[in-house]
């Protein structure tokens, strides 16, 4: 069943990869993946960007197009990248369906490859469905190498927390959720089931020095950009200091404890339609209390032991309350630290929808008789495909909407036209892609990614003496400075950049001139 759920989860994620404009953050790394490409070599930078492997993972479907540089790519060559990790999510609940439960994992299965969230971020390159996707895998990997005692699993958790560490920097704080989690279950168990958890008979210490290693030994090479830059690793511990500046307080980032939770629970941006994953959150609440209320029963025996359950804390019981404890410890953290982005609840609801598993199945179950049942099983399903109309009207028709909530300081799709234009001025100007272009702004993406094929263009942040080209682009701050420092004759254009931002895009007259009488000689 898991297996085509996850079928499915692809299928719905998969179409249309180019239909939304590039967000900045995916420009950014789609020119970072494409310096990979072309140089074959990667420079850890402390200050921004994050980690590589979103970047090593495009590199198959890269090859596979046969392109040996960035202007030979399309969207879809790196999207695909987190819509396969985005699928991953709902096969990873293979390895965990006999802690979760078998019908729990299916509903969480469903959710995952229906939730609005998760099929949005799914088609956006940046971390953090990479992330989420290391994260589960370190949690499934753990509890296989729990339940079997087998060498394997222990290397590949320990793999994936490496995976982790190279893929953000934000990893710690989902590292940190795991140990209070720890904490919490052992208080938990003492305190509700008058029960010791011993650790010590969970964690083989080999096990855990394989895992630690694989780590090193994964994140290293990878964030070192396999040793041609030593330092890497070293900067990639340094760099807290920065995400530590920056989560204290970052500007326009910067939004109240509540944000993400409002936005998952209702938003309307009228005039315009609602969105809601409340389902979600309130069957995660229904799990919440099932699982912390839930006894150990002697005649519920554990995975992989003999023993009464109430004598073994590898029980599924115990890793159920750790899933509790490590969505709530991620939900509360997120929810302190100012800065704050859409993408980086993923996490968190992630650990819901596990939960959302669990208690549709507990409400199923204490419902009585079974007319009712079916009742809250058709529910239950019209709850589904309503989530999944919304995750279809989030990612094929308000993409790049502002009254999408998961869009965020997103593209405008102005940016076409000013995509279309540029190839046009290229086919018509006598230097073609080696037409000179100078942009003037610090506001400049996703301009590198869609004009990658131009051969002379250059970026600056302030007016220059000589801004003279073909095509000068800045913005509506800068325009007046710019216009005046210009020696020719020009067409000014405006686009839409993001919302509030536009582009003020200078073409000289007389290729302005060629361009008009193309268009009407097309007409």
């Amino acid at each position: 069943m898991i297996l085509v759920v996850a079928a499915g989860a692809f299928l719905f994620r998969v179409p249309r990869l180019d239909q939304r404009p590039m967000h900045c953050d995916e420009a950014v790394h789609t020119v970072k993946a494409g310096a990979v490409i072309e140089t074959g070599k990667y420079i850890y930078d402390p200050s921004e960007y994050h980690g590589p492997t979103i970047y090593y993972f495009a590199l198959p479907f890269v090859w596979l197009r046969g392109a040996k540089s960035l202007v030979e790519t399309d969207e879809f060559t790196f999207r695909i990248v987190p819509v396969i990790f985005g699928t991953g999510l709902v096969l990873l609940l293979l390895f965990v369906r006999d802690g979760l439960g078998t019908w729990p994992a299916v509903i969480a299965a469903v959710l995952t490859a229906v939730s609005p969230a998760m099929v949005f971020y799914s088609r956006y390159y940046i971390q953090e469905m990479l992330l989420v996707f290391f994260t589960f895998g370190v949690l499934a990997f753990m509890w296989r190498s729990i339940q079997t005692e087998h060498f394997w699993w222990a290397v590949l958790a320990g793999m994936c927390a490496g995976l982790m560490h190279a893929t953000k920097e934000t990893c710690i704080i989902a590292f940190a959720a795991m140990g209070g989690s720890f904490v919490c279950v052992y208080l938990w168990a003492r305190w509700r089931d008058k029960f010791h958890i011993d650790y010590r008979r969970v964690f083989r210490k080999r096990y855990v020095a394989i895992g630690v290693v694989m780590a090193f030994f994964i994140s290293a090479p990878l964030l070192s950009g396999f040793f041609r830059n030593p330092r890497g690793e070293l900067d990639a511990w340094l760099s807290y200091a920065n995400y530590l500046h920056r989560a204290d307080g970052a500007g326009i980032h910067d939004h109240p404890w509540h944000y993400y939770l409002e936005m998952l629970i209702f938003t309307k941006n009228a005039p315009g339609p609602w969105w809601s994953e409340g389902l979600i959150l309130a069957l995660a609440l229904v799990g919440i209390v099932v699982v912390l209320l839930e006894k150990p029963r002697p005649d519920d025996p554990p995975i992989g032991d003999r023993k009464s359950i109430i004598q073994n804390p590898k029980s599924k019981i115990q890793f159920r309350r750790f899933i509790v404890f490590y969505t709530i410890l991620l939900t509360v953290a997120y929810s302190i630290i100012p800065y704050k982005t859409p993408w980086c609840m993923l996490g968190f609801l992630h650990g819901m929808i596990l939960l959302a598993g669990i208690g549709a199945v507990a409400i199923i179950k204490r419902v009585p008789t079974l007319p009712v049942k079916a009742i809250a099983c058709l529910l239950l399903a019209l709850g589904v495909y309503q989530l999944g109309q919304q995750a279809y009207r989030g990612s094929f028709k308000y993409y790049a909407d502002t009254r999408n909530p998961y869009v965020y300081a997103h593209t405008a799709s102005d940016i076409f036209k000013l995509v279309r234009q540029m190839g046009e001025f290229s086919e018509i100007h006598p230097d073609g892609h080696d037409m000179l272009i100078k942009v003037i702004t610090p506001d400049y993406w996703p301009l590198p990614w869609y004009l990658r094929a131009f051969n002379r263009i250059g970026y600056w942040h302030e007016p220059i003496d000589e801004p003279d080209a073909p095509v000068v682009i800045t913005n509506t701050d800068l325009e007046e400075a710019v216009a005046a420092r210009l020696k020719g004759e020009y067409q000014p254009e405006y686009f839409g950049l993001r919302p509030e931002v536009l582009i003020t895009v200078f073409v000289e007259k007389t290729l302005w001139d060629a361009f008009i009488e193309r268009q009407t000689a097309q007409m």
